[in-house]
């Protein structure tokens, strides 16, 4: 399991003693006044005279703040500040600038360059305390995403092999007896549910729900008159269609009230990164699965997302998915919402016909309701995953 992605106080404590914090100016009076303030509140402090030595000392010791005057003879804080942000080695380094009172236009261009913050000389010690403590945290926090992303990949990497695994299993067992046959796509089916609900575990869903809106499509993609053969790859590759939520930080996942535009937009990147998940496989229903993984949230009117797609220009089986998916969101409990009725569920669904919904696919939706109200009686809700509980965000029984 991929711990949480927030630091903790504790953390945060840690990363402030072991902070370093690279001074820059030409004025030894300076150098040794910040020195001797930054070292008594416990950070190591390295001294640069001028922007040649600044940039040597921020290739030899990668420090977590600079602090860069800007009249310095051989390079001005200026070119340190360019070269230090044209840097992918330093460029996520905050830099902090000494400018004069009333500077507007130093500090504008400064702005420009990348600077990510002002001290006025002269320099305030207790407002120089703070500002370093501050942006100590801004690097601490960069740091910690980066390689939280560096796990993502990994833990993606080693399921979609255990997926991929699954489906070779699946297929070798196809030319066995017919009973023994349905006992492995009974399993194996299983399997794919189980992983599956990995990005689940850091989500409200249960597993319950894959079950559910996956039977959901199948029986809306039969209704439609495919063949069975292609309604077992919709029930197979129905329950991947949030496998990109494993790609979304725990703070947005998570987050218990309403998402901010900035928040939102990430979240919505779960459709491409599924996508990209699950593509390159030989496997025919991971091949479908990458395509409702990144169209299933797509709308008829074209108002969906990630391409804005419209009308038949979405992929069946994302249009297909789309209304299985919503319709178990609206019937089930979450933390922020109660669960609507299957009377009130499905006038919503009926409402979305030409809008959200594909109107042939709401028709076929509503053709096999004693089927849907059958499989939500059968697939009742599962307790809430694990990473929940110790979050302390599952919800209420």
């Amino acid at each position: 399991m991929i711990e949480n992605s927030v630091l903790s106080s504790k953390e945060h404590d840690v990363i402030q003693k072991n902070a370093k914090i690279l001074i820059v100016d030409d004025e030894p009076e300076s150098l040794h006044l910040l020195h001797h303030l930054l070292a008594h509140i416990g950070y190591e402090v390295i001294m640069a005279g001028n922007g040649e030595e600044a940039l040597d000392e921020a290739a030899r010791n990668a420090p977590d703040v600079i602090l860069l005057d800007i009249d310095m003879p051989k390079m001005d804080g200026f070119e340190a500040l360019s070269r230090l942000k044209g840097n992918d080695n330093t460029k996520h380094i905050p830099i902090v600038m000494a400018t004069g009172w009333g500077d507007v236009e130093n500090r504008v261009r400064a702005l420009e360059l990348g600077a990510d913050d002002f001290l006025t000389k002269p320099v305030d010690l207790t407002e120089l305390g703070a500002r370093v403590r501050s942006l100590v945290k801004v690097k601490a926090y960069h740091d910690h995403m980066r390689d939280y992303q560096g796990l993502l990949e990994s833990e993606v990497a080693r399921r979609t092999q255990e997926l991929s695994q699954a489906n070779d299993e699946l297929h070798k067992a196809g030319n066995q007896l017919r009973r023994a046959f349905r006992k492995i796509k009974t399993v194996s089916l299983d399997t794919v549910y189980h992983l599956a609900r990995a990005a689940e575990y850091r989500d409200e869903d249960t597993g319950a729900h894959l079950q559910r809106m996956s039977h959901y499509a199948a029986a809306v993609a039969r209704q439609l008159g495919m063949k069975e053969r292609a309604v077992d790859a919709v029930l197979y590759a129905a329950p991947m269609h949030d496998v990109g939520k494993i790609g979304i930080p725990d703070q947005i996942l998570l987050k218990p009230g309403k998402l901010n535009p900035d928040e939102w937009e990430i979240m919505k990147q779960h459709t491409t990164i599924g996508a990209q998940i699950l593509k390159g496989s030989a496997s025919g229903f991971i091949k479908l699965a990458a395509i409702i993984a990144l169209t299933h949230h797509e709308r008829w009117n074209g108002t969906g997302y990630p391409r804005g797609l419209k009308g038949p220009g979405i992929p069946l089986l994302g249009r297909i998915t789309a209304i299985a998916d919503v319709f178990d969101a609206l019937t089930s409990k979450r933390p922020y919402k109660k669960p609507f009725s299957v009377e009130e569920s499905f006038r919503i669904i009926k409402e979305g016909r030409e809008t959200h919904f594909d109107p042939k696919v709401v028709d076929a939706f509503l053709a096999v309701t004693n089927e849907v109200l059958a499989i939500k009686k059968e697939y009742l809700d599962e307790q809430p995953s694990l990473l929940l509980h110790m979050a302390g965000k599952a919800p209420d029984k």
